[in-house]
């Protein structure tokens, strides 16, 4: 391990805790602070962080093993991850990492010997739309090319400091290609919110002419409250969009009438479903809509404490998203006072540190609480147990930004749109094979062949629905459509051309959930790797028949007995490909009987060379 930072260099740690309270929820937080300023965690970090907190170094090092962009070794002057989602892939990055090991004498994974630069794969940085992308020092590089490579390397060669590289490398576009009634208006901030505190009578709230927000055909009375505005969540018949469904006015209502001293609402902005990249165009130019929704499920439910937890590939918002947060201070539309109305709500960022599993809410809440983001038992529900025990709203950026629209157009008008069983409209993250990539809003109903026209994908072979935790639909089944009563999805749409080989993003999705198992449970701890060390055997051309059935087996296995999601999701797309792509499995399979994966007389050379022995008995 290289060591290259000095007991004295420990010293931009003092400095961070000095900012921090003694408080272990805080650890995370911290141990990001010290990532980012020494580029690793070293044992000296560790320490002065546990003694700070009143926690063990155990209980530290367990944190830092967790997140993948925590390390206790050094990574370097520059740290480059390159995104391997297989949208990356298809866009050349697996040849672009190699490319960066041999021109800068890195191995990949590893630390150079003179420290100055490390090279590591990372599931998926939210930037399927514009890769392939990386992530260095942990700015984001979009469209890269050769010849930016070639351009980066000179830089890190000479030691130019990231903030002086060329602007243009670091440019994140949203490409919001259509927007529909949600996202088509300019939001002004605290319109939804004055809408919602409104009450009968009440005169202290003038600043806005609520008519000229109300759809004359809605019918919609602005003088609500908290109670009324509940009312209208459930008039629109507002689902969960992050993937379950569950409406959130039945949340909502839930967490409001749970006995409690505190409660708080907690925004999920850790979308790691790789294809996935809404919540980073949300927050981009829409955050005020996201944070007013916050602020009215806090009005409605009685909290006063808003957290918004976001994944640490959009570490380049921190910044902007903390101003808008003051702006909105500044105007009455947080803090102790909102609106003069004398009710207090706040919001905080608490930042993940690369783990998949922290989108499921309650490893979410463990990593809010300083722990590493493991899922809890399912009960009691975060609504009534959540952050520090309490009641707890945990709803994903799209189902904040759609209640504070509700809030100031009223439920009818949001349930006009949409199906019966799937109102409003739903945000489609569209990458891979296809002319026009980016942000597409529809209503609940659109067909995916509709999609695929809009977005110059017609030609496509199969589109991955809602990552690969999802479904892979094909050409007869592109008629069917967007909705719960179909195809349910947390908005992902990958396209894969006619002449993509299917196999290639079984391959990369197996080894994604093999990474991201965070190892609580037996069936998905060992399930993931036993399916990437099978499919990895297929791809080798030494798999058979009776491999197919041990995939089948395993992944029935892992569906019904996995602790979470992440287990009983992870076969799907092994499932689905067996079924409607066995031409790409088949072409593979050269061997018609039995074959081991596992040569163990080659893993015992390493025995032989200690012992200096190459006999016959020594072999197999």
């Amino acid at each position: 391990m290289i060591r290259a930072v000095s007991t004295p260099a420990i010293e931009p740690v003092s400095l961070i805790l000095q900012h921090y309270e003694r408080d272990p929820g805080e650890l995370l937080q911290i141990l990001i602070e010290v990532q980012h300023a020494l580029h690793w965690v070293p044992e000296e970090a560790v320490a002065l962080v546990a003694a700070h907190l009143g926690v063990t170094r155990a209980h530290v090092r367990g944190v830092v093993g967790f997140y993948s962009f925590l390390s206790d070794a050094y990574l370097g002057e520059y740290v480059i991850y390159v995104s391997d989602n297989i949208t990356d892939r298809m866009q050349g990055s697996e040849g672009f990492a190699k490319y960066l090991c041999s021109r800068l004498g890195v191995p990949l994974g590893q630390t150079r010997a003179d420290g100055r630069v490390s090279v590591h794969f990372t599931s998926c940085t939210g930037m399927c739309d514009q890769g392939p992308a990386l992530l260095v020092n942990t700015l984001p590089v979009t469209r890269v090319t050769r010849e930016r490579l070639d351009k980066i390397m000179e830089l890190i060669t000479a030691r130019t400091p990231v903030a002086d590289w060329p602007a243009e490398y670091f440019e994140v576009s949203d490409n919001f290609r259509r927007s529909d009634v949600l996202f088509r208006r300019v939001f002004e901030p605290g319109e939804a919110l004055q809408a919602a505190m409104r009450r009968a009578g009440d005169d202290t709230l003038k600043s806005i002419r609520f008519e000229e927000s109300v759809d004359p055909a809605s019918g919609v009375s602005w003088k609500r409250g908290a109670d009324e505005t509940l009312k209208e969540l459930y008039r629109s018949d507002l689902r969960g969009r992050g993937g379950a469904g569950f409406k959130a006015a039945i949340k909502w209502e839930t967490c409001r009438d749970i006995p409690s001293p505190e409660r708080f609402v907690v925004c999920n902005a850790d979308e790691g479903e790789p294809g996935t990249f809404k919540d980073r165009v949300l927050l981009s130019s829409y955050a005020d809509m996201v944070f007013e929704g916050m602020t009215i499920c806090g009005y409605v439910v009685g909290s006063s404490q808003g957290i918004l937890y976001i994944r640490q590939e959009y570490w380049f918002l921190k910044q902007a998203l903390e101003a808008v947060l003051q702006r909105r201070r500044e105007a009455q539309l947080l803090g102790e006072n909102i609106l003069g109305t004398g009710f207090r709500f706040d919001i905080r960022i608490h930042w993940g540190a690369g783990a998949y599993i922290c989108g499921m809410e309650t490893a979410l809440i463990e990593s809010v609480e300083g722990r590493r983001g493991k899922p809890r038992k399912r009960w009691p529900l975060p609504v009534v147990a959540g952050v520090e025990r309490r009641p707890t709203v945990v709803n994903n950026v799209e189902t904040f930004a759609a209640a504070a629209m509700i809030a100031l157009k009223g439920g009818a008008w949001f349930a006009g749109h949409g199906t019966q069983h799937s109102t409003g409209t739903k945000l489609f993250c569209v990458s891979g094979d296809c002319e026009r990539p980016g942000i597409y809003e529809y209503p609940f109903g659109v067909s995916v062949r509709e999609v695929l026209r809009d977005c110059g994908g017609l030609d496509a072979q199969a589109v991955q629905v809602s990552g690969p935790s999802g479904t892979t639909i094909t050409r007869p089944e592109f008629r069917r459509v967007f909705a719960y009563e179909d195809l349910s999805t947390v908005g992902t749409v990958m396209v894969f051309g006619p002449k993509r080989d299917m196999f290639d993003m079984v391959r990369c999705y197996t080894h994604f959930f093999k990474h991201e198992s965070c190892g609580l449970c037996t069936p998905c701890r060992v399930g993931t790797s036993l399916l990437a060390g099978l499919v990895d055997k297929v791809a080798e051309g030494k798999g058979s028949p009776m491999d197919l059935e041990d995939i089948q087996h395993i992944s029935q296995l892992m569906t019904t007995t996995a602790h979470c999601g992440l287990g009983q999701t992870a076969p799907n797309h092994l499932m689905d490909s067996l079924v409607k792509f066995r031409g790409d499995w088949d072409k593979r399979m050269m061997v018609a009987e039995f074959a081991p994966a596992f040569d163990l007389d080659a893993s015992l050379a390493e025995a032989r060379q200690l012992t200096g022995r190459d006999d016959a008995a020594a072999h197999l």
